[in-house]
């Protein structure tokens, strides 16, 4: 099942049917109006879909038209990155997962392997890095493509040159942006909250211990990390975006992090400031709101800006 993302639903029923856009969303429409409205567009283009023949669950989709929700979803990809094998065990059951990248000429998705049979094709280096898989009735969820047991991974002879091994970010504005999108937007900055600054291991960048300790590396000398947290607003919506030290430095144009004081004569140079964020749409663990982590901030660039405008 669809769910979510209007633009492209309608996108691959028109590619599915050959009618033209505007009829199919004619059709959505009277289909709607016909329900007294008690049904969601992306509800409506599903009925419209089954009416026209058009399942999704036999095609082999782009990885660019895999959406959230999808169930059944069949995929061909490149793997680009395998990830190590992870161990769990919580509330009583144990087991492994496994994830890993593909990618094809439209983009790339994570993929995660909860069969043992599957994950055992990755551990047995069956599965390498540079070939090319077949996967069949996986389930989308949260913008990534999760294989359960009914699902199946096989070896491919189809040869997949230009794949896009680079992380696609798509242009979004706050109201649109769902979890697990990479995107690229301009917006307000209309709070500051911190920055907070704590200490971590140099080696693997976890918290140390007032003392100095690290779990994994024992007794080392810390270095100096901080989280600040914005609230940006685009005129669709607003949303918390989290910056750590990197991003801080890069924002208030110094190669230091400042202190508390320091960072308070910048405080009012970057409050009503219109910036350019990039980063990862995640939920909040305790609030389970939506916000950035960013992975790169920036000026706006009118030049850059109006060329863009022009074209």
């Amino acid at each position: 099942m669809l769910q979510g993302n209007y633009e492209q639903i309608i996108k691959l029923i028109a590619e599915s049917s050959n009618l033209p856009i505007e009829e199919i969303e004619r059709r959505i429409e009277a289909k709607r109006a016909k329900l007294s409205g008690l049904i969601s567009k992306e509800g409506a283009a599903q009925i419209i879909a089954s009416e026209l023949g058009i399942s999704f669950d036999k095609q082999k989709l782009k990885i660019s038209n895999l959406l959230s929700g999808m169930r059944r979803v069949n995929v061909v990809g490149k793997v680009i990155r395998i990830n190590k094998i992870v161990e769990y065990n919580k509330n009583g059951r144990s087991g492994k997962i496994a994830s890993f990248m593909i990618a094809d000429d439209t983009g790339n998705i994570r993929v995660v392997l909860w069969d043992v049979n599957h994950i055992r094709l990755f551990e047995n280096n069956e599965v390498r890095e540079g070939d090319v898989l077949e996967i069949s009735n996986g389930d989308m969820r949260n913008s990534e493509l999760h294989l359960g047991g009914f699902a199946d991974l096989k070896l491919s002879s189809i040869v997949m040159e230009n794949v896009q091994t680079k992380q696609v970010v798509q242009h979004k504005t706050i109201e649109k942006m769902q979890m697990n999108d990479n995107i690229l937007s301009r917006a307000f900055v209309v709070q500051i909250f911190g920055p907070t600054f704590y200490l971590v291991c140099p080696e693997c960048n976890k918290k140390v211990s007032e003392a100095g300790e690290c779990l994994t590396h024992g007794k080392v000398i810390p270095k100096k990390n901080a989280i600040l947290t914005l609230i940006v607003d685009d005129g669709t919506s607003s949303i918390r975006a989290v910056l750590f030290s990197e991003q801080i430095k890069k924002m208030i144009g110094s190669s230091e992090l400042p202190d508390s004081d320091a960072f308070m004569t910048k405080r009012n140079e970057l409050m009503g400031k219109e910036i350019i964020l990039e980063g990862n749409v995640r939920k909040n663990k305790l609030s389970e709101n939506l916000e950035i982590f960013v992975n790169d901030i920036s000026d706006i660039d009118i030049d850059k800006l109006i060329e863009e405008l022009e074209k």
